[in-house]
Order: structure tokens, then C-alpha cells, then sequence
């Protein structure tokens, strides 16, 4: 299964690939960085901030600054990642920011769970603009 993230919202995007993951398909994620996050763009900045600065990658709480990682956490708090079947599930997920030379002209989805339900909804950010906020560079 190769998702195309564009315009979906960041958890019902998750949730699907994580129920996908556990049914035992593989599933590769093009475009991270144009999913949506919905709420007011202050609201996410702040939170997703206090999240960030929680904890550093030696000691604490890590939580990643690059959209296609950012991503794949959110993915993973939705797994049993500590189990087998978790462990084994989270193996099979790819994540890639844009489309990769090999999945270019492949067919690619868009789950209707995944969409955003209403269009007249401006109370959103994409990934990649809260990923350069947390000083990301990609």
C-alpha cells in the first residue's frame, strides 16, 4: 500500500497505517511533510514545542524535528510497539518526504478516512511548516 500524505489529517493517517500495519500489509508514506495538522496554528506550534524541548536524544524523551519522523512516532504510539507483533508491524513502515525515484509512477492512495471532513476548515498547518518551526532542514 503507498499512501500519498497530501491534505490527509496527521492522526486518521496514522490510524490507518497502523491498522494496515498490524492486518500484516506493508505500507510506504510519500509527501510526509504536506499532511495536516488541525487546530490553531499557535496552539500546535506551543504544544508541539513543549513536546520537543521535554527531552534531548541522550537523555529523556526524544521527539524528532523532521516531518517524515514526526510521522513515524505518530504511527508508533499507535502500535504495540513493544510487542512482537508491534515490533514486527513497525518494521514494515516507510516514510519519505516528496515521492522516491522508485515509487515514482507507482499508483498511489488516498484513504477516505484520512481526509479532512470539512473543506471551509482553515484551522490547519502542514507537517513541513511545524517541522521548520522545530528547526528542521530538509
Amino acid at each position: 500500500m503507498i499512501v500519498d500524505a497530501t491534505g490527509l489529517v496527521l492522526g486518521r493517517l496514522a490510524s490507518v497505517a497502523a491498522k494496515s500495519l498490524l492486518a500484516g500489509e506493508e505500507v510506504k508514506i510519500v509527501n510526509a511533510e504536506k499532511a495536516l495538522i488541525t487546530g490553531s496554528r499557535d496552539f500546535i506550534f506551543k504544544d508541539y514545542g513543549q513536546t520537543r524541548a521535554r527531552g534531548h536524544k541522550e537523555k529523556g524523551p526524544y521527539f524528532p524535528r523532521r516531518p517524515e519522523m514526526i510521522l513515524k512516532r505518530t504511527v508508533r504510539g499507535m502500535l504495540p510497539y513493544k510487542m512482537r507483533r508491534g515490533r514486527d508491524a513497525f518494521s514494515r513502515l516507510r516514510i519519505y518526504v516528496g515521492v522516491p525515484r522508485e515509487l515514482k509512477g507507482m499508483p498511489l492512495e488516498q484513504p477516505d478516512a484520512a481526509k479532512m471532513r470539512t473543506e471551509s476548515n482553515n484551522r490547519y498547518i502542514e507537517l513541513g511548516a511545524l517541522s521548520r518551526r522545530l528547526g528542521a532542514n530538509f
